[in-house]
């Protein structure tokens, strides 16, 4: 199994996405949450391809990508504008976010092998170390890992399918939660709970917590969103 370890090592100095669609996609995510982009902005693939350098293929893929997300509107013959998911639509996708992290923790103290274990466990601590640091961007990163080894330490494969797949959509939520006063500390503090759980394979606490984890990320998220 790849060592979850080396998604979390230091970045480099200039730390770059593994792909120009995602490089876009995470950019483009940050700036309609942060409001840099406001809902209603035309997304000329033109012009953001001048402005990245690329062709209009990453565009047109990352733009595709946050239409998913429910940030983009895509118009037949009329182009696509930011958009974003109402405040009953955003619930409920973390509402689902929260029932399928916390069925895949559950299952992960009861089916989880020692090696997958040993990996959540070491990964915990580095994070620990980056939070201590208030490397937000590095914790941000090994945030998706921590939760990707959850996914698949259930040993369900269509589970963790079902878990990335809504993960995706919600990513641009969760990753703004960091921008909150304390976040890292709570996060860590509450993954703690988590991988607890698991390590003593406490079925019922693991999913309990990591529901209750889940739906702070939401209202971490919405501070950040009524303060900017």
């Amino acid at each position: 199994m790849t060592d979850p370890l080396a998604f979390a090592a230091p970045a480099p100095k200039r730390p770059l996405p593994r792909t120009r669609t995602e490089a876009l996609r995470q950019q483009l995510a940050d700036e309609i949450v942060s409001g840099a982009l406001e809902p209603g902005t035309p997304l000329d693939e033109n012009e953001l391809a001048r402005r990245f350098g690329v062709s209009r293929t990453p565009v047109r893929e990352a733009i595709r990508q946050l239409a998913a997300s429910g940030l983009v509107m895509s118009r037949a013959h009329r182009g696509a504008v930011v958009a974003l998911p109402t405040p009953r639509e955003l619930d409920d996708m973390f509402r689902a976010m929260a029932e399928l992290e916390a069925l895949c923790a559950g299952l992960c103290a009861v089916e989880m092998t020692p090696e997958d274990r040993r990996q959540l466990q070491a990964l915990h601590e580095r994070m620990g170390q980056m939070m201590r640091d208030g490397l937000r961007d590095q914790y941000a990163a090994a945030n998706d890992v921590f939760h990707g080894l959850i996914y698949t330490g259930t040993g369900n494969s269509y589970l963790a399918e079902m878990a990335l797949a809504t993960r995706v959509r919600v990513s641009p939520f969760r990753r703004a939660q960091f921008r909150a006063r304390g976040r890292l500390a709570q996060s860590n503090r509450e993954h703690e709970a988590v991988v607890q759980a698991i390590m003593r394979g406490d079925r019922q606490t693991a999913t309990e917590v990591m529901r209750d984890h889940i739906m702070i990320v939401k209202d971490a998220y919405a501070s950040v969103s009524l303060r900017d």
